[in-house]
């Protein structure tokens, strides 16, 4: 089957694992995704309905623009991509995302941003500023195909994307859906947009997955393989999956991982 790749750089992304992935994915007529970020899953399965959640303001509006005016978008951003090269003209580009306020340009500059910064990393400060830095990378890649299709499939399937918070997203789950979680991972990193994601986070999350399964949802989810990890899913099946590492501060970061992937059925 082919796997599709996204618009956008991101830590973590599913495409490279989709192929193992795919058959954990739970069961059911629409997917409830509460950690969107790349979007790899959303392009990479076939549910009926698609409701797509992330905390981040900028990620979803970034989808919703690109969903109804990929045209128009692409035709703006290729010119950003083709004329602002180069460390100033990122900073300059940077410094214009934080303080603009027009939704499409946001969307057009947080493209920008993902793939000219560094490993295509999206970070804040506490201010809700974006501040990765520059990526020192020249000749990058411009995903206009990527739009296309994402917008294409978002259009098809007349996906929901919403900003909001996992246990907001997890509320809007009813009987029958299917639930994919992808956060934070424990013991690999921690800061989750302008807040942290700490054990307390993790915990929380499974406590909604529970009462998710609890009130009919199919549930899946993924982690570090790290003992750490799997006690926190007492009562999941448990699967192991294996990840490359993208990136690494680490001598021999970059080589292949074991993932944990906990499954929770419908208990009613």
């Amino acid at each position: 089957m082919t796997v599709y790749n996204t618009p956008l750089k991101w830590a973590g992304s599913k495409v490279r694992v989709m192929e193992t992935l795919r058959p954990l994915l739970p069961k059911g007529r629409r997917l409830v995704e509460p950690f969107m970020g790349s979007g790899a899953v959303f392009m990479n399965t076939d549910y009926d309905q698609y409701l797509l959640a992330d905390v981040n303001g900028d990620l979803i509006n970034f989808y919703n623009v690109i969903m109804h005016n990929p045209e128009s978008f692409i035709r703006r951003a290729k010119g950003y991509f083709e004329d602002m090269q180069g460390e100033y003209a990122y900073y300059v580009a940077r410094n214009h995302f934080n303080f603009e306020s027009d939704l499409e340009y946001r969307a057009i500059m947080f493209l920008y941003l993902n793939r000219h910064c560094y490993n295509g990393l999206t970070r804040y400060n506490l201010k809700g500023e974006f501040n990765t830095p520059w990526g020192k990378r020249g000749n990058v890649y411009f995903p206009e195909n990527e739009i296309r299709q994402f917008s294409e499939k978002a259009n098809d399937k007349k996906a929901v994307f919403i900003c909001c918070d996992f246990e907001e997203a997890l509320t809007m789950s009813v009987p029958g859906d299917a639930i994919y979680c992808d956060p934070p991972y424990v013991d690999s990193f921690t800061q989750y947009h302008t807040d942290g994601f700490n054990q307390d986070a993790q915990l929380r999350l499974v406590t909604e997955l529970r009462a998710a399964a609890g009130r009919g949802c199919n549930v899946t989810v993924s982690n570090d393989y790290t003992m750490e990890s799997i006690a926190l899913y007492p009562g999941f099946v448990h699967h192991t999956i294996t990840a490359p590492r993208s990136m690494s501060c680490k001598a021999g970061g970059r080589q292949p991982v074991q993932e944990l992937v906990a499954t929770l059925g419908a208990s009613s």
